[in-house]
Parts: C-alpha cells; sequence; structure tokens
C-alpha cells in the first residue's frame, strides 16, 4: 500500500510531507510507514504503509477507505498537492467497485434478453417473466452461502482458510452467467415438456404434472453430476477456486430442487390457464417459433387447443 503526492514537493523534510507521515502513522489499522522516498524529479513523494492486517482481509479494505477519506484529505488541504492510495489492495478495491457497480446493469440485460427468447419460444408474456425471476433465487442464494462463508469466515476453518477472505469484483459476475446458463437450460427442458401437454390437453394442471414427470428424473440426474463438479474445486488451495465451488454447487443444488421442482411446478398449477394468456396484438407480433422445431410441430399443434388469447 503506498501513497504519493503528485504535485511538486521540496522533499521529505517539507512540512506538508512531515504531516502527511505523521497522520499515516496516526491511522488506526497502520502496523508501520516507511520513510518518505522522492521521486528523482521531485514531483512525487511516495511512503510504504504496511497494515496490521492480510492484504485479503476485509479490514485492509476499511483501511484504504479510511486513508483516502479521513487521513489524507485533512493534511492536503490547501496545500496545492493530492494524495493517492495505491498498490494491490487498492487496485483490487477499485475492481471490485466498479464491477459492482455494472453487475445490476449486466443482470437485467441477460434477464430481459432471456425473457424475450422464452416469450418468443413458449408465447407467454407471465411464463417468461416467472422463469426469469425464478432463476435469480438460486444465483442469489449461492451469493447468501459465499458471504456467510468467506467474507464473514463462517467456513474458514473447515475450507482450510486461516480467516475470512473478501470476494473478488469478478466472481459474482462469472458465477452470474454460469448459473444463468444452466437454469435456463432446466427451465426450457422443463416448459418445453410442460406445454407439448398442455397443447395436447389443454388441462393445464395435468400438463404441469405430465411435464415434471418426464423431466424431473433428468433434471435432478443433470443437476446431481454438475454438483459433484463443482464441488471437486474445493481440492484446491485457491480460495477463490473454492469460491466457484461452493457457490456454483449451492445454486444448481438449490435451482434443480426447490426452484424447478417445486416452485415453477407450484406457481405454474396456482395461475392455471392464466400461464398461457398472449395478448392478441402481441400474438400477431411475434413470429412463430417452436422449442422441438419443425414443420411437423406447427401442424400438429393446429390440431390441439390453442393458448389462450385476449383479443
Amino acid at each position: 500500500m503506498t501513497d504519493r503526492l503528485p504535485k511538486p514537493a521540496s522533499g521529505p523534510a517539507d512540512p506538508a510531507v512531515t504531516s502527511v507521515g505523521r497522520a499515516l502513522k496516526d491511522t488506526s489499522g497502520v502496523a508501520a510507514v516507511g520513510p518518505a522516498q522522492l521521486s528523482r524529479d521531485g514531483r512525487t513523494v511516495r511512503w510504504q504503509v504496511t497494515p496490521t492486517t492480510a492484504p485479503g482481509d476485509p479490514r485492509t479494505a476499511a483501511l484504504v477507505h479510511r486513508l483516502r477519506e479521513h487521513t489524507l484529505p485533512p493534511v492536503t488541504r490547501n496545500t496545492g498537492q493530492e494524495a493517492h492510495v495505491g498498490g494491490v489492495p487498492a487496485t483490487q478495491l477499485d475492481l471490485n467497485e466498479r464491477l459492482a457497480q455494472r453487475l445490476p446493469a449486466v443482470i437485467g440485460v441477460v434477464l430481459a434478453v432471456a425473457g424475450l427468447l422464452l416469450l418468443l419460444a413458449f408465447r407467454s408474456p407471465l411464463v417468461a417473466a416467472k422463469a426469469a425471476v425464478l432463476n435469480l433465487l438460486s444465483v442469489a442464494a449461492a451469493y447468501g452461502v459465499l458471504t456467510a462463508l468467506f467474507p464473514w469466515g463462517w467456513g474458514a476453518a473447515p475450507l482450510g482458510l486461516g480467516g475470512p477472505v473478501p470476494i473478488p469484483g469478478y466472481v459474482p459476475l462469472l458465477m452470474f452467467a454460469v448459473l444463468f446458463g444452466l437454469s435456463m437450460d432446466y427451465e426450457v427442458f422443463l416448459l418445453s415438456a410442460v406445454r407439448e401437454a398442455w397443447l395436447a390437453s389443454g388441462d393445464n394442471r395435468g400438463a404441469v404434472i405430465t411435464g415434471l414427470a418426464r423431466t424431473g428424473s433428468i433434471i435432478t440426474s443433470a443437476a446431481l453430476i454438475m454438483v459433484c463438479v463443482f464441488l471437486g474445486y474445493l481440492l484446491w488451495d485457491d480460495p477463490v477456486v473454492k469460491m466457484f465451488g461452493i457457490g456454483l454447487a449451492t445454486a444448481v443444488a438449490l435451482d434443480a430442487t426447490v426452484v424447478r421442482g417445486l416452485l415453477v411446478p407450484t406457481t405454474m398449477v396456482l395461475l392455471g390457464r392464466a400461464n398461457w394468456w398472449l395478448p392478441g396484438p402481441l400474438d400477431l407480433l411475434l413470429p412463430q417459433m417452436h422449442v422441438e422445431g419443425g414443420e411437423e410441430a406447427v401442424v400438429r399443434t393446429r390440431a390441439v387447443p390453442e393458448p389462450v388469447r385476449n383479443a
């Protein structure tokens, strides 16, 4: 962790430089402060600050904020100089905060695109919206488990870690991409079977039961394989690899059981024929798409009840 004064300074003996060095030493969480080092051009002064905690400790990130917001501004105010906190912990903190700011936008775009594709495939706004929202539950649950085990330190000892470990900003982003893709695979597989049964019988409750019976064992088996693969990541010593393993395994297990096996069928039974409601203008606007594909599928669906529409 380093601090720099990028504007001209006369040297380490300058009063402003002395004030900064003293303020750094008096800051809570600082174990040691190296001597002020003047650059060759005389424009920058550098301090090596050693925190009392490890680089990955959340308290080190708190120290970076404390230096930037409370320690340095008072001693550099009205001096014509600026102070910056750099180094690996500060850089990692800045990257995590930038990614955290972008994550909601990424999630929003992915949800919108996924909802549109589901609408085209199943011709039901309610089914598309419900699927996109429910897929977030397993991802959110995985984020919660990671927060408890790593930053809060609840799983430090069982996982072989020395203490709390912060979650790098790219971990939630990559996890969301992988988990949402897996969740949508299971969702499309289940909904395809349900819609096929609905088009054949016009009985919503029976269609849900039939679709779940046809796909439940396959979804569970596929999820079990993925959970075993992801749990294998725990054999690595790298905490980040462990994060991916636990997060992905947790989300897949919850998605295949609680979400896909319970919440999706329950909500579809409760909603009844409203699942397949489609406004008349939207029905004319949307192109005909069939997940199972083929002209035979189009001909077959014309001979069975059409989805509920509101002209």
